[in-house]
C-alpha cells in the first residue's frame, strides 16, 4: 500500500491533555479549533452551518489491537476496534460531529469534540443532513 500524507490545517485547544479512555467526558464540552493562517479564508460562511463533521489524527495513541474490550474495561465484552471509537487504531483518525458555536477570526467554537488538546485537525466539513441556517 502507498503512503498517504496529509498536513493539518489547525489544532485543537481543549482543556483536556491526555487520552481519555471514555468518550463521554466530552459531551457538552467546549473547545476550540485553531486554524493556521494559510487556510482561515476556508472558514468564510462557515457559521451559516449548526453542525461539522471535524476530521483529526490521534496524534499520541502508539498502536492498536484488532480486537478489544471497549475502553478498556475488562467487563465489557471484546469487540473488533471498527465496532469501538479507541484512539488505538490502524490509521489513528478520529472523526465527530460537533455543535458549531462560532467563528472569531481563526478560531471555530465547537461543542462535543472529542480531542485533546493539541491535535492536529485533518478537515471540516458541513454535516450534509443538517440545514443552511440562512
Amino acid at each position: 500500500m502507498n503512503e498517504i500524507d496529509f498536513a493539518p490545517i489547525g489544532y485543537v485547544e481543549s482543556d483536556f491533555k491526555e487520552i481519555q479512555h471514555d468518550p463521554d467526558i466530552f459531551k457538552g464540552t467546549v473547545s476550540g479549533i485553531r486554524i493556521l493562517d494559510e487556510y482561515v479564508d476556508g472558514l468564510y460562511r462557515l457559521e451559516q452551518y449548526r453542525r461539522l463533521y471535524v476530521i483529526f489524527v490521534f496524534d499520541r495513541a502508539r498502536g492498536y489491537r484488532l480486537v478489544i474490550h471497549p475502553r478498556g474495561d475488562l467487563n465489557r465484552p471484546e469487540r473488533g476496534v471498527f465496532g469501538t471509537r479507541s484512539p488505538y487504531r490502524p490509521n489513528p483518525i478520529g472523526l465527530a460531529v460537533v455543535e458549531l458555536l462560532g467563528v472569531e477570526g481563526p478560531l471555530v467554537r465547537v461543542r462535543d469534540l472529542d480531542a485533546i488538546d493539541g491535535t492536529p485537525v485533518l478537515d471540516i466539513k458541513p454535516c450534509e443532513d443538517d440545514s443552511v441556517i440562512y
